[in-house]
């Protein structure tokens, strides 16, 4: 099961071509893909014209849609944030730490191109996916 951040559904509908764009491309219909239903928010937010919004809205919701955070999963991403902030790593975003921390929880690999899960994948387990 892959997870697909927020940062690579936004290149996908911006037609821009990278490694990621182009892994999620090969792989949508063949292999599970997941959304956290903070991710599906920030993406369809971010739609201007209602004929795109309508679009990628059919698109996503086909695909589950998870919930990401409940007490525990909240308590857990504030443990990993702070992990991070002991090492001198500050997270730009909660959501991100929010996303790392139910992947890691749940052995989910995310696909990112954001570098903010870096920290999460080099010292606290998160899988991404490798060799792309």
């Amino acid at each position: 099961m892959l997870m697909v951040d927020s940062s690579v559904w936004i290149d996908y509908f911006n037609g821009t071509e990278n490694k990621e764009v182009a892994y999620l491309d090969a792989i949508l219909g063949i292999s599970p893909v997941v959304i956290g239903d903070h991710i599906l928010t920030e993406v369809l937010q971010g739609f201007r014209g209602d004929k795109e919004y309508k679009k990628a809205k059919q698109l996503l919701t086909v695909i589950p849609v998870l919930q990401l955070s409940n007490k525990t999963l909240a308590i857990k991403s504030v443990d990993n944030y702070r992990a991070l902030r002991k090492r001198g790593i500050t997270v730009r975003k909660t959501i991100d730490t929010i996303i790392a921390t139910y992947c890691i929880e749940n052995n989910i690999q995310l696909l990112f191109s954001d570098r903010d899960f870096l920290p999460f994948v080099e010292f606290l387990g998160l899988k991404s996916v490798e060799g792309i």
